[in-house]
């Protein structure tokens, strides 16, 4: 098994860490990384998270997408057991025509089980189904000690909690069983509406939350004044296919955007162009899954645009009661920095995940494109403190600027994590740049 020295990051391109990566194709192969090497190891899939939850300096990274075969499938309980390195978009794929899907998808299908379970990933459909680790049956962790673990939430409650949500830090998951939807339909029935600020967004969102199966707004995040929040509502029903239906295409071509086009240029264009496809009344139209979930994978490394530089995606949920606040002072402030925002997206989410660190609670959560320029740490040190001042939390997968005190005050459950990783991993085999940045398996005093 080849070992090669390479620069990774996330897909937000801020931080770069050179890393020893390996790239098995046999569990064997795993289990002798992990007797062979006395450095810091960790899993990664398909380098989605955009922060710097997927490397560690100078640490084994072991890459997992070649561990990506179908080992079960229950066609009457609708169980897919699968390893690790399994894509989401590919489980889809093969499972659509057979008439089940994966409940929960999110905003790119380039991500692996491991990684969905790791990050306790949501989707358009948070209200009605809950978050990804709700619906995993079983997962196998290889550990530092070198065995593998069968974990379930009756069985092995507090592992398998520190593990869903758990940022890889638990081990290696190897294998998973995953309860797949039934009576999955291969398109969605959109319907679009323009919403000319902040208060009719939330107005919107709060009388289709109850009913809607899927629902994400696109927000203008350089409409300041009476227009703040102005945004693009959709909401989604599972749908029969019709033939007018175009195929996503075969090969996606990478995207090299002209360096000497400045960004603020791009995001006038895009939240200028974006809105202008919808006509004032709304429309209504019928798209595949595909185009639905994963509308930016259709144009590969559009995280490009954002230069060498790259960018940080800052994530948070708020609880209901304080979220109209919130989200007000956080659109203010990126308005009004030089680094400024291009792209906004917010959803509502329902219950709490399983995971000691899952991200999820109910309230709204507001994802926020921020440019690498040098006021970007002031702008994400504001939103921490606005995230703390209204209860709620920043999402780990996301992250690449959180304070390990705003970690600790965000995430009640994060001493039995503690705890969990000293029974499981006492020397701290597995490791990643943000659980240093974080100071994540560190006790306060």
């Amino acid at each position: 098994m080849a070992e090669v020295l390479r620069s990774l990051s996330g897909f937000g391109g801020v931080r770069h860490s050179l890393c020893h990566v390996v790239r098995p194709q046999r569990r064997a192969q795993l289990l002798h990384l992990l007797q062979g090497e006395a450095g810091p190891l960790l899993a990664r899939g398909f380098g989605r998270a955009y922060g710097d939850a997927a490397q560690i300096e100078s640490g084994h990274v072991i890459d997992m997408t070649r561990l990506d075969r179908l080992l079960d499938f229950d066609a009457e309980t609708g169980v897919l057991a699968c390893e690790a390195g399994m894509r989401l978009a590919e489980i889809d794929r093969l499972f659509l025509p057979r008439g089940f899907c994966l409940p929960v998808v999110p905003g790119t299908g380039w991500v692996s089980i491991g990684g969905a379970i790791a990050a306790d990933l949501h989707g358009k459909n948070h209200d009605r189904v809950g978050s990804f680790g709700d619906h995993v049956q079983w997962l196998d962790l290889l550990t530092a000690d070198g065995n593998v673990r069968r974990l379930d939430p009756i069985a092995t409650p507090a592992l398998f909690a520190a593990t869903i949500g758990g940022m890889g830090l638990t081990g290696i998951i190897v294998q998973a069983a995953v309860k797949l939807q039934a009576d999955a339909r291969p398109a969605i029935a959109v319907r679009e509406r323009k919403l000319t600020d902040l208060d009719a967004l939330l107005l919107a969102l709060q009388a289709h939350r109850p009913i809607a199966t899927y629902s994400v707004a696109w927000v203008d995040a350089m409409a300041r004044g009476k227009s703040l929040g102005r945004s693009i509502l959709e909401i989604g029903e599972p749908a029969e296919a019709r033939s007018t239906l175009k195929a996503a295409p075969a090969r996606r071509l990478p995207l090299k955007p002209p360096e000497f086009v400045p960004l603020k240029w791009i995001g006038k264009g895009f939240n200028a162009a974006w809105p202008a496809r919808i006509p004032a009344a709304g429309r209504d139209r019928v798209v595949s899954r595909e185009r639905f979930f994963y509308p930016l994978d259709a144009v590969a490394g559009w995280n490009r645009f954002y230069g060498k530089r790259g960018f940080h995606q800052f994530q948070c949920v708020l609880p209901d009661e304080r979220a109209a606040d919130g989200l007000r002072r956080m659109l203010e402030l990126t308005v009004r920095s030089r680094a400024g925002c291009l792209l906004a997206v917010l959803k509502t989410l329902g219950s709490a995940g399983r995971g000691y660190l899952s991200f999820a609670m109910r309230g709204h959560t507001l994802a926020l494109d921020i440019p690498a320029r040098a006021d970007a740490p002031e702008v994400l040190a504001a939103l921490e403190r606005i995230t703390l001042d209204c209860g709620g939390r920043v999402y780990l997968a996301k992250d690449s600027a959180l304070s390990p005190e705003a970690l600790a005050a965000m995430y009640p459950e994060l001493e039995r994590q503690r705890i969990a990783w000293a029974e499981i991993d006492p020397q701290g085999r597995f490791q990643s740049d943000l659980s240093r940045r974080l100071q994540i398996r560190e006790t306060a005093p």
